[in-house]
């Protein structure tokens, strides 16, 4: 790997990959804070500043920073997660200079002018009615609430109606000055890259940035709470989200859950695929997933399927838990191991995805990883590892259940805890 690592006298961090085969760049500023360092009172505050960094700066209208980086046939965006925000661009390589020019300027002379705000307000009820007509967004959501009740972890990214109207420039600002500080903040690029020229704008144009938070930042610690959550409505597929509690980032089971989850539901060949879709034919769409933050994480799987086959789905997914924890094959692992390889080389001929991978692994580690030492971690997890973490992550633990759709048919959580215990009593006497 090309990469190199500069950290300014301001504490910013900036790191390039340079890709010489390319003839763009991909570009962006990552910052080490999300809707989970919001307050209670600022629930989707960090997506609404998101959204407002393109709404015009002291020297750019909102209209001049998408015609000027589309200009030269470029393209900027952003995004807002539970832990993390990104604004980033992608432009040919003599076009560099603009790029860091744009990502500076929104982000250190945005105005929040008042009548963007109200529009732009409008706009995220939009998106937040969007995404409650859509029920495996739905899902989701409901499934964070429970695992994580009352916890700004738990809380949807968007916020609510009731917050978002509620919001003013001086609440962006405060969230803004607390959170967008040089030790928490990375510039990253990927591509045709000179790194000295590239930290020297960055320097020159990121130089107003604050060095210091204008209070401390908020994250309270996580605390998985498991629960139930099933919402009724007329739809011709429920919705099913089945989850425990998983690793976070810097826990040893953390690549073993990686692992075990597509080993489970990674991909065609995965257990929960062949069982539940093609020998049983209960749904089209059935996967599993394991979510790391910094101090906690999620496993999950999700299905989606109709009444018919829903008093049958989740037995069959349990039963298929069950197995993952008497007894795994070497052959599977070295599958997932090969998928994992081919995943990570494959982004790596991405100068954007390779961007996003530098930027993640500097804010959790402070370094790059090499994909050897990658391959090495995963070439330590063994069949007996994977056992005993299934049987640690699924059996005698809370559950989280998020259903959406029609509830006739589904099984009561009770049946659920009971058939996710280590007690000889079957799956089938339990919960079919």
């Amino acid at each position: 790997m090309n990469v190199e690592c500069t950290r300014l006298p301001s504490g910013l961090t900036v790191v390039t990959e340079n890709m010489p085969h390319l003839e763009s760049v991909a570009l962006g500023t990552w910052i080490k804070s999300g809707s989970r360092n919001e307050t209670e009172a600022e629930h989707g505050i960090a997506h609404l500043l998101e959204h407002m960094a393109f709404k015009g700066t002291n020297t750019r209208t909102a209209r001049q920073i998408a015609e000027q980086i589309e200009n030269v046939g470029g393209e900027v965006n952003a995004a807002t997660s539970t832990e993390t925000t990104s604004y980033y661009a992608r432009v040919l390589k003599d076009n560099v200079p603009l790029a860091v020019d744009i990502l500076a300027d929104i982000l250190t002379d945005s105005v929040f002018d008042e009548e963007e705000l109200e529009r732009e307000k409008h706009v995220i009820l939009q998106e937040i009615g969007a995404a409650d007509d859509t029920p495996d967004d739905v899902v989701f959501d409901r499934f964070s609430e429970q695992a994580y009740r009352g916890q700004t972890i738990g809380r949807s990214i968007l916020g609510t109606p009731e917050t978002v109207k509620s919001f003013s420039s001086d609440q962006i600002r405060a969230y803004l000055s607390r959170n967008y500080t040089t030790d928490r903040m990375f510039v990253v690029a990927a591509g045709k890259v000179d790194h000295d020229a590239f930290v020297k704008q960055v320097e020159q144009r990121f130089a107003s940035l604050p060095t210091t938070p204008s209070a401390t930042p908020v994250m309270d610690a996580a605390h998985y709470t498991g629960g139930e959550s099933r919402e009724e409505r007329d739809l011709m597929d429920t919705q099913v989200l089945l989850g425990f509690e998983g690793k976070a980032y810097h826990m040893r089971d953390f690549y073993c859950s990686q692992i075990l989850a597509n080993i489970l539901g990674g991909g065609m060949s995965s257990r929960l695929f062949q069982e539940v879709r093609e020998i049983r034919g209960l749904c089209y769409s059935v996967y599993a997933f394991h979510w790391g933050f910094s101090d906690t994480g999620i496993f999950g799987i999700h299905a989606a399927t109709g009444g018919e086959n829903l008093p049958e789905l989740v037995p069959v997914i349990i039963d298929e838990l069950r197995k993952a924890s008497d007894h795994i094959d070497q052959q599977e692992i070295e599958r997932s191991r090969a998928q994992i390889r081919a995943q990570l080389l494959m982004g790596q001929e991405s100068p954007a995805a390779r961007a996003g991978q530098i930027a993640r692994q500097m804010m959790l580690y402070g370094r790059t990883i090499p994909n050897q030492e990658m391959m090495e971690r995963l070439a330590g997890i063994t069949t007996d590892r994977l056992t005993d973490l299934a049987g640690r992550l699924f059996f005698d633990t809370v559950p989280t259940l998020s259903a959406i759709g029609p509830m006739d048919h589904l099984v009561p959580l009770d049946d659920i805890k009971g058939a996710l215990t280590t007690q000889p009593a079957g799956i089938r006497k339990a919960v079919g």
